[in-house]
């Protein structure tokens, strides 16, 4: 089993208490088999953890992208907050490797089964949150789900929403959308972009992002958001 030492170290956090960061990694399994120990599982730090994520994440994507509306952030929420997103979050800091588990859990496969990876990253989460407060949650979690914050948005946000926009404007007017820059601010290392996208004269959506082409995407999925009468002023 790995030294809960190099677990804090990709976490960049020194726990004052060990002992959350040891009950994170506690499987059911493992204090089932273990009572005389007297061992806790990571079961109620793991619903802690997962209350404290959905909220970070939800205070990163309303401060990060101000156009959104309520149904994209709970759109990109629900994407970066279910099993698949944090086992992969899980996996790249090898957490399985610091799982206590009982034999059977252990024979089973148990280190690398999803349920168990997405779990114990939430109850890290939760331990982080007991030991150092919210403002050092935030910065574990912004850290670690960093490139899949980028991906989801990406994804989300991405050609679809820009070929969509295409099809029904060529569709309906024989036009294709164009985009154009409305406004570039910021500094250098944090630049912010805004876009209007168009057919003929007509403004059908207007996006900001940290680059031109998620102002883009971002002005199609403003424009596909209208109602289609609008589509004609």
């Amino acid at each position: 089993m790995a030294d809960l030492k190099d677990l804090q170290a990709t976490l960049r956090i020194s726990f004052r208490m060990m002992s959350l960061l040891e009950q994170a990694v506690v499987h059911s399994s493992f204090a089932n088999e273990n009572s005389g120990m007297a061992p806790i599982s990571n079961e109620r730090l793991e619903f802690l953890g997962d209350a404290i994520l959905g909220f970070i994440v939800a205070e990163r994507l309303y401060q990060a992208f101000p156009d959104l509306t309520e149904g994209g952030m709970t759109r990109l929420r629900s994407a970066l907050v279910r099993r698949d997103t944090l086992v992969r979050v899980a996996r790249t800091i090898h957490l399985g490797d610091y799982l206590y588990l009982g034999k059977g859990e252990e024979a089973g496969g148990g280190r690398h089964k999803p349920i168990n990876l997405s779990g114990t990253l939430e109850a890290v989460i939760g331990a982080v949150f007991l030991d150092r407060g919210l403002a050092a949650a935030r910065k574990v979690i912004l850290r670690l789900f960093s490139e899949e914050l980028w991906k989801v948005v990406q994804k989300d946000a991405g050609v679809d929403y820009k070929s969509r926009l295409q099809e029904l404007i060529q569709s309906r007017y024989q036009l294709a959308p164009a985009y154009r820059l409305v406004e570039a601010s910021g500094p250098d290392h944090a630049r912010a972009f805004t876009m209007e996208v168009t057919a003929g004269a007509v403004v059908l959506g207007r996006g900001s992002g940290k680059n031109k082409k998620m102002a883009e995407t971002e002005a199609a999925r403003q424009a596909l958001e209208r109602p289609a009468a609008d589509f004609t002023r």
